[in-house]
């Protein structure tokens, strides 16, 4: 098992996460970040620090897609291991359907 990052991350990128994180496996992009499924050891402390329930285990149903989408952009992305504040707009978009064809942008974001 491993967490990824969905779609809820887009246009949002709350950061609480990877203050949690053990191993430092999430990567940030642009408008989002994304977790790196070979180096995620399923802790779980990742997933209730999301305030938009982006995070979730790949034993839900359809998980198999965001699984691959993380790898890619995992391998792609700099690692991200210190907070940073939120996208302008992150609580208005929170919930937001639609925000992968919107708003997703397949940039590196800085690292840090």
């Amino acid at each position: 098992m491993t967490y990824i990052v969905n779609d809820n991350c887009i246009a949002c990128k709350y950061t609480d996460c990877v203050e949690v994180c053990p191993v430092d496996c999430f990567y940030e992009g642009e408008n989002m970040l994304v977790i790196h499924p070979d180096e995620c050891i399923d802790c779980g402390v990742c997933e209730p620090e999301c305030p938009a329930d982006a995070i979730r285990p790949d034993t839900e149903p359809d998980m198999e897609k965001w699984v691959e989408f993380n790898r890619k952009y995992s391998e792609m992305w700099p690692v991200i291991i210190t907070r940073k504040d939120p996208l302008p707009g992150a609580d208005e978009r929170d919930g937001e359907e639609g925000k992968l064809e919107k708003y997703f942008s397949e940039a590196p974001g800085e690292g840090g």
